[in-house]
């Protein structure tokens, strides 16, 4: 049976782990070749562990096993020149562009009047402008095939609605989703989708770290994942503490394949009822 996105090439931000990973191998599953980029290296204001070089190559692994080409890189999505030379080189390599999965991303929390400038800075540059960067470097590519495309931006649900100590998290992907609907607006008559998916808490090494645990289990010193799945359940209509990046990556192929070919303009949440607690 052919897949739903046969004989198209996919750009991936964030592909090393988590969500990036799940969309990069799902979308192979379903026919596609794969451009990877990810920084692979720490941010000072990161209280947890960023994906490694070897995250990057077994996520090339995984598409390589499936029958797939892909094309990785490590590149900044802070840094549009380097993104943008990284894409270049995967459409060279692969021959055109048709789907954008604009997901790297990065967590940390601090109330405002604590909030370190640079940890506002890195929030903002990485998760609403390494966004832009994303698909500014895209757009090109995709207008040049003439037959149009899709462009996911990872959201949030709080994007949707607000969470206190994460003022520059909300504030980011409150902005991309801004940016999606000027994107989508601008892009329709090139018949180039734009539209985010909204994930609320996933079950990714972004938040199943301690430091998170702590913000959502502050009266425990080393709170267990099993600990901080009660609280985050308790945060849901429908009975689960998260959901799973695999459940993130279903809604991004629905609205990269035929089955969303004029859904645009979308925040489609994956968030088990969060946004309506």
């Amino acid at each position: 049976m052919t897949g739903r996105v046969e004989g198209k090439v996919a750009f991936v931000t964030g592909a090393a782990r988590g969500q990036g990973r799940a969309h990069a191998v799902r979308l192979a599953a379903e026919g596609a070749d794969i451009i990877a980029v990810d920084l692979c290296a720490p941010i000072d204001s990161v209280p947890y562990a960023l994906a490694t070089e070897a995250d990057l190559k077994e996520t090339v692994r995984q598409v390589d096993g499936l029958g797939r080409r892909i094309v990785s890189s490590q590149a900044d999505v802070r840094d549009f020149s380097a993104l943008e030379a990284a894409l270049a080189h995967g459409v060279a390599e692969l021959g055109r562009l048709d789907i954008v999965v604009a997901n790297a991303g990065i967590l940390s929390a601090a109330p405002t009047e604590a909030m370190p400038e640079q940890s506002w800075q890195d929030m903002i540059d990485v998760n609403l402008t390494g966004v832009y960067h994303a698909a500014k470097a895209a757009i090109p590519h995709i207008k040049a095939g003439g037959a149009g495309g899709s462009i996911v931006l990872t959201s949030s649900a709080l994007g949707i609605r607000a969470m206190p100590n994460l003022p520059h998290y909300v504030a980011a992907k409150t902005g991309v989703v801004g940016l999606m609907r000027a994107l989508a607006l601008e892009l329709a008559a090139d018949k180039i989708r734009v539209n985010t998916v909204n994930p609320s808490i996933a079950d990714t090494l972004m938040v199943q770290n301690e430091a998170v645990y702590k913000l959502f289990v502050p009266h425990i010193e080393s709170p267990t994942r099993e600990q901080a799945a009660d609280v985050f359940a308790s945060m849901n209509p429908m009975p689960i503490p998260w959901v799973d990046a695999e459940d993130v990556a279903n809604a991004v192929m629905f609205l990269v394949s035929d089955d969303g070919r004029f859904v645009t303009g979308l925040e489609l949440k994956i968030d088990a009822g969060f946004c309506l607690a």
